[in-house]
């Protein structure tokens, strides 16, 4: 292996070990690893540019906008106490009831827009209830990532596999993921229940306070709120449309951000701008960054092609194989960069004489989906809700959220397994 090879590794290693250790901030750690990259040459800054998803960032960023002066009318918070009294006032009731909205908007969204939503409806209800949020948002970011696999806008790898595949069509998607989706949310659902139940008791009386509250009273500013609402609901038709319109997710999350800025006036503008989470959108921007020097090696294309030649072309194998790498991968490493690396190479097994490329596609597309649920890092959903979280002062440490994260996303593979064999390979 080449010296900027071996190089680039140990950048990655040590990178990924002082994030994981969290003694300094995620953010500091990612960016420096990601300018020793151009730093000593292992990528240009061109090339380094060139791998920065500034289609995530700018969907991330319109979005936060959005939000956040939306946040301002009080609309969450009426979200949330109407929530919170039909489950009346109940943590678990409350907990499933916010998991199912969530898989159910990251279907039909993308699960970055869902978990920016619904962040905000979990802290005031927590809030109110004096419960820890931190079980509350882990089982959303999970939520939110099974509900993304279900649809071609759900979750980024699926846009990138429905833009290289044109005839992965949107309800080929959801015909040929949306059933495994029900059933993994069917058998992880009472699960977090077991494993949280305990964690988020409250007393009868702060039940009974909720339920006598009036949702009516937190609506604040009428005029804003209907300027907001109906710029997102303008935002979230754009990404049913985006496609057919040819515009990326990122363009019409800025302009609804925009055009939002442009009827609130510059007051409300500096405001939401401040209120962004630039220590996430930096994060990404490292990440990005540093991932790129293993691409530009050759280092994921390598590992990439030498897994696929261990099956030998078996279609059950090379499947299974795919579906698992691809998760596990996921869970460690963006799963942008692994996803545009491993297309080509389902590709040019087409050219080499596999008929059937139908359960290579859903295998990458549920790996690479379910996968960023095994650690914080492993999609943007996850870093968007942890980085929301700490700044109200409850952070969700790596270590914490993989113990959770990491054996249900084996769960999930496994029953995408027995369903990608059953379906296609039987």
């Amino acid at each position: 292996m080449e010296q900027q090879a071996i190089l680039a590794i140990g950048i990655f290693l040590v990178t990924y070990g002082l994030i994981i250790a969290e003694k300094i901030h995620r953010t500091i750690v990612a960016m420096l690893g990601g300018v020793l990259m151009v730093v000593l040459g292992i990528v240009n800054q061109e090339t380094a540019l060139h791998h920065i998803d500034f289609n995530t960032l700018g969907l991330l960023i319109g979005m936060m906008i959005i939000v956040n002066i939306t946040a301002e009318t009080g609309l969450f918070k009426y979200i949330a106490l109407i929530s919170a009294k039909k489950a009346k006032g109940d943590p678990v009731r409350i907990l499933i009831s916010l998991v199912l909205i969530t898989a159910i908007g990251s279907a039909f969204l993308d699960n970055v827009t869902t978990v920016l939503l619904m962040v905000p409806v979990t802290f005031s209800i927590t809030r109110q209830l004096r419960v820890n949020p931190v079980p509350f948002l882990i089982t959303q970011i999970l939520a939110s990532n099974i509900g993304g696999t279900a649809t071609l806008i759900g979750d980024p790898p699926n846009i990138m596999i429905g833009s290289a595949v044109k005839e992965l069509t949107f309800m080929a998607f959801i015909n040929n993921l949306a059933p495994i989706v029900v059933v993994i949310m069917a058998c992880i659902l009472p699960i977090f229940v077991v494993m949280f139940r305990k964690q988020i008791q409250t007393t009868p009386e702060l039940k009974m306070s909720i339920m006598h509250m009036d949702e009516k009273e937190v609506i604040t500013n009428r005029p804003l709120l209907i300027k907001s609402v109906s710029v997102l609901g303008l935002t979230i038709v754009g990404f049913f449309l985006h496609q057919m319109l040819h515009l990326e997710s990122a363009t019409v999350a800025l302009t609804g951000a925009f055009i939002l800025l442009l009827l609130t006036g510059e007051h409300a503008m500096e405001n939401a701008l401040s209120k962004v989470e630039w220590t996430t959108i930096f994060f990404f921007v490292g990440l990005f960054v540093l991932v790129s020097g293993l691409v530009e090696t050759g280092i994921i294309s390598k590992l990439a092609a030498q897994a696929i030649e261990l099956t030998g072309g078996n279609p059950i194998a090379t499947s299974m194989l795919i579906l698992w790498l691809s998760a596990i991968a996921s869970a460690f490493l963006d799963n942008i960069p692994f996803v545009a690396t491993m297309i080509p190479m389902i590709q040019e097994m087409g050219n080499m004489g596999v008929d059937n490329l139908e359960p290579l596609w859903w295998s990458l597309a549920l790996g690479a989906c379910l996968g960023g649920n095994g650690t914080l890092i492993g999609a943007s959903a996850n870093l968007i809700a942890a980085g929301l979280s700490a700044k109200e002062g409850h952070p969700i440490k790596f270590i914490t959220f993989m113990k959770y994260g990491f054996p249900l996303m084996l769960l999930s593979v496994a029953l995408a397994s027995i369903y990608i064999y059953v379906r296609y390979l039987l």
